[in-house]
Order: structure tokens, then C-alpha cells, then sequence
């Protein structure tokens, strides 16, 4: 019964700010954590590299086709992170929930909840860059083998980016087409 009254009091003290000032700063909470995808590539690019590198050190006469296939594969492993950089500009520079109407809070709780759906993009960095390090590990095993290697590693980096292609779209429903504000 306490922690009612205490959540009541806090949603009461919270809805005593500035209509604008709260979303604005639910905002810059929803931006800090889209930011928290790009932990994701920097795995997935860090294993890519370092399958890269192994690549050379085992087989010289391949480092010009691993280094490509490395580069490839760890630039694919980024966009979940660019996915979340775009939510994080759109927040910051374009913020369609400041114009919203309805509920301050509805409205507040969906810059945060657009920024934590984009934490999803971590699973498809890690994917894509562990697809780019075992496709550099095998071109450098066999390197003659290399077109076959890159369309097989392609696909699954294509299949593996679904989750951070979901997410995105959750957060922009939730910035731009928000169904929540409508049930009130």
C-alpha cells in the first residue's frame, strides 16, 4: 500500500512540471538509451577485426581478400547503430512528441520507450559482425572461394539486421503515429 501512494506521489510530483519540459526531458532520456545499441557493433566490429587479423597472420598471400571481406562485413554490422542514430537526431532535432497532443505522461513514457525499443540493435551488430569474422576467417582460409563466401555471409547479416529493423519501426510508430495517445 505504501509503494501505491509513493508511485502516486511521484506521478503527481512529475506531472507538476512544464508539459513541454517533461517531454523534452523524457526525450533526452529516450536518446541516451538508443545510443546504447552501438554496443552491438563495436562487438561485432571488434570479432570481425580481430577474425581479420587472424586471417592475415595464418595466410599472408589472402590479407588483400580478408581485409575486404572484414571491412565489408564489419560495415554492414553497423547500421543497428545508424538506425539508432537516426532515432536519437529525429529526437533531437526534429521532435515530432513535443507537438503531440494528449497526455503529458503517455507521451514522456513513448520518448523513453522509443529509446529503449532501439536497444535492440545490439543482437544484429554482434550477429552481423560474428558473420563478417568467421566470412573473413574463411576467406582467408580459401580465398578462391570468396564470391560464394560473401553471398553466404551477405544473406545471413541481411537476416540477422530483422531485429533492428523491428525495433526501428517501434520507435517510430511511437514518435510519429503514437496509437497509445489515441486509447485515452
Amino acid at each position: 500500500m505504501e509503494e501505491a501512494n509513493f508511485i502516486i506521489k511521484f506521478l503527481n510530483w512529475l506531472m507538476s512540471f512544464d508539459r513541454k519540459a517533461l517531454i523534452l526531458s523524457a526525450s533526452a532520456i529516450g536518446i541516451g538509451l538508443t545510443m546504447i545499441a552501438g554496443i552491438g557493433p563495436g562487438i561485432g566490429q571488434g570479432f570481425a577485426a580481430g577474425k581479420g587479423a587472424e586471417a592475415v597472420g595464418i595466410n599472408p598471400k589472402s590479407s588483400k581478400q580478408s581485409t575486404m571481406v572484414m571491412l565489408l562485413g564489419a560495415a554492414i554490422a553497423e547500421t543497428s547503430g545508424i538506425l539508432s542514430l537516426v532515432v536519437a537526431l529525429i529526437m533531437l532535432y526534429g521532435n515530432p512528441l513535443i507537438n503531440l497532443e494528449g497526455s503529458a505522461l503517455v507521451i514522456a513514457a513513448s520518448a523513453i520507450g522509443a529509446g529503449f525499443s532501439m536497444i535492440a540493435g545490439i543482437g544484429p551488430g554482434v550477429g552481423q559482425g560474428y558473420a563478417a569474422g568467421k566470412g573473413t576467417e574463411a576467406v582467408g582460409q580459401r580465398p578462391k572461394n570468396q564470391p560464394m563466401i560473401v553471398r553466404t555471409m551477405l544473406l545471413g547479416q541481411a537476416v540477422a539486421q530483422t531485429t533492428g529493423i523491428y525495433a526501428l519501426i517501434i520507435s517510430l510508430v511511437l514518435m510519429f503515429a503514437n496509437p497509445l495517445v489515441k486509447l485515452l
